[in-house]
């Protein structure tokens, strides 16, 4: 019986011995899968959870003026990211961040809910935080788990011109942008990207390239020193651009302008440089950086006045009296008129069952071309158009580039109106238009809207007798030519002849525009432009010569009435600085 008993003993400790290396077989071989087999896997895993990729935002690209002055610059800031998943109590962690920092929380829940991706990708929280918040923040870093800062390079404006549509402004990138970009590897979420302006035409070349860093996390998830041996990449910065903007020249035109609605543009007509660019009203450029309130933008954005327009190349304006230029190049290269031939201007003239007037109600007397031009007479221009067919008038306008974009470095220019026979008779019927239409386009009135950017054009095409170059703020290596209106010698020298008297003759209309400098010739034409609106807009376009120099202006001034009252003078100014040029810059550097 005992014996039996010690048998049965035997066997049950033969089973535990068994069972516990049977255990301990599956338990190494388990070690020996994980450690071994397994090994290149969880040590990943492990690394991701020690290790964490940070994105190094690259500054974008300087925008400087001809004369290296700087317009756009950078300037570090800071932005607060937080991991998701590493936050279990999100709430009170955003109400510490804001009794920290002084920020509302449910901006900082908002901006978590706009930026999220992932549970374990950074999250950006706050943007443009001050050095004294990240200090504070940084004290309390305990009582923050899974929040992180890191630097980010904002756009500031060191010089005092604005030049806001010229220069542009950017946006962050959020999901709709991002969806719309459809690359979502090139911008990350709360990226910059050029919106409008300069920032965005020349996106590609300001951007940059982003770099990355790995640093170790501790066990609170806080960021500690980069790791040596990864990838790390450094960030790129964008190329700089160099315009050919003369700050100074901005500078005055913008002053010039600051209680009108309108445009000026000054320009070298030989090499297409534009020199000013002025667009206004306007916005302080830096409204875009940092932390923008939806009362800010809403402001702008509704403003009546428009200052986010940019007038130069979407503004739509009838050309008024300056197209007298066109309807004269037209008569005289066809030969349909003797510049010297005189008719007679007494303030009206009868057209059909209708009645055109001139803008002298007494007239202005005997009157040939050169007069018609220098005191601007309504009454020749509408009998001299009567030689020309719509369509040949029409030819000479597309000649210089109306009713088509001129392919000046600039994002969203329009192309404006220049009313063909199809354009009529799509608009008015077969027989709704009538000869009477085309005594109107002889004046820039009706159909016609041109842009101040192909004003530009045309004025430039008109200094250089038709040698102008392309218009642009960026030189390029090899620049494409402009267009190429072909004229005769005779009929450019003639126009230029005329255009000399608007200024040079005591009744000239654009007199105002002669700052009376020796050897300093102007030449130009006023416009006072039918505005159903409002008072009528003013314009003038002009150009300057002296030794080898040409100056281009083209000024508008939005229900500013007579365009030799208050265009032309603003012109004159534009002349005096550029042929007598103050040895002071007048470009004052700000401080961030």
């Amino acid at each position: 019986m005992l014996k039996a008993e010690n048998l049965i003993s035997k066997q049950r400790y033969y089973i535990i011995i068994g069972v516990v290396i049977f255990l301990m077989l599956i338990l190494l071989s388990r070690f020996f899968y994980l450690q071994i087999v397994r090994y290149e896997k969880y040590k990943h895993k492990a690394e991701i959870n020690r290790i964490r990729a940070v994105t190094v935002n690259a500054p974008r690209g300087l925008i400087l003026d001809r004369n290296g002055n700087i317009l756009v610059d950078n300037y570090p800031t800071y932005i607060l990211t937080a991991i998701p998943g590493e936050m279990e109590q999100k709430e009170k962690i955003f109400n510490s961040i804001s009794q920290y920092t002084g920020i509302d929380s449910s901006i900082i829940a908002e901006n978590f809910k706009k930026y999220y991706r992932a549970k374990f990708v950074p999250t950006r929280l706050m943007k443009d935080l001050t050095f004294h918040q990240i200090s504070i923040l940084e004290e309390n870093i305990l009582d923050l788990p899974g929040v992180n800062y890191k630097q980010f390079p904002e756009r500031y404006y060191p010089s005092k011109i604005n030049g806001s549509q010229l220069l542009g402004y950017l946006r962050e990138v959020d999901k709709p942008v991002q969806e719309k970009l459809g690359n979502p590897n090139v911008y990350e979420l709360g990226d910059l990207i050029g919106w409008s302006g300069l920032e965005k035409f020349y996106e590609s070349q300001l951007k940059g390239t982003r770099g990355v860093k790995y640093l170790e996390v501790d066990a609170l998830g806080r960021e500690m020193e980069e790791v040596k041996g990864y990838n790390n990449r450094r960030s790129e910065p964008g190329a700089d651009i160099k315009l050919m903007i003369d700050a100074d020249l901005q500078l005055l035109m913008e002053e010039k302008m600051k209680d009108y609605r309108g445009i000026a543009v000054l320009s070298n007509p030989k090499t297409g440089e534009i020199l000013a660019y002025v667009s206004k009203p306007d916005y302080p450029p830096n409204i875009f950086t940092g932390k923008m309130l939806k009362d800010d933008w809403n402001e702008v954005r509704n403003d009546p006045h428009r200052p986010l327009m940019d007038r130069v190349i979407t503004g739509l304006y009838p050309p008024g009296s300056t197209f007298k230029i066109i309807t004269a190049l037209a008569l005289l290269e066809e030969t349909l008129l003797d510049p010297s031939k005189e008719v007679e201007c007494n303030g009206s003239y009868q057209f059909g069952d209708r009645t055109f007037h001139c803008w002298n109600e007494t007239g202005h007397g005997s009157v040939n071309l050169q007069k018609g031009i220098a005191q601007s007479c309504n009454i020749y221009f509408y009998q001299m158009v009567q030689k020309l067919s719509l369509s040949q008038w029409v030819d000479n306008c597309f000649d210089f580039g109306f009713g088509q974009k001129t392919g000046i470095d600039l994002p969203y220019e329009k192309m404006g109106v220049i009313p063909t026979e199809k354009y009529m008779n799509r608009k008015y019927g077969k027989w709704g238009w009538s000869r009477g239409n085309l005594l109107n386009l002889a004046l820039g009135q009706g159909d016609i809207l041109v842009t101040p950017i192909q004003m530009v054009q045309f004025i430039n095409q008109i200094a250089t007798h038709g040698n102008a170059g392309r218009l642009h703020f960026v030189k390029k290596d090899n620049e494409e030519k402009g267009i190429r209106p072909q004229y005769s010698n005779n009929t450019w020298t003639k126009i230029e002849k005329y255009l000399l008297s608007t200024v040079s003759d005591n009744q000239g209309t654009g007199r105002a525009a002669d700052p009376k400098i020796k050897g300093l010739i102007i030449g130009g034409k006023t416009g006072t432009a039918e505005n159903p609106h409002g008072d009528p807009h003013a314009w003038f376009i002009g150009f300057g010569k002296k030794d080898n120099q040409i100056l281009t202006t083209v000024i508008l001034v939005e229900n500013g009435g007579h365009g030799g009252e208050i265009a032309a003078p603003i012109a004159r100014s534009a002349y005096s600085r550029y042929f007598l040029p103050i040895k002071q810059s007048q470009i004052v550097l700000k401080t961030p």
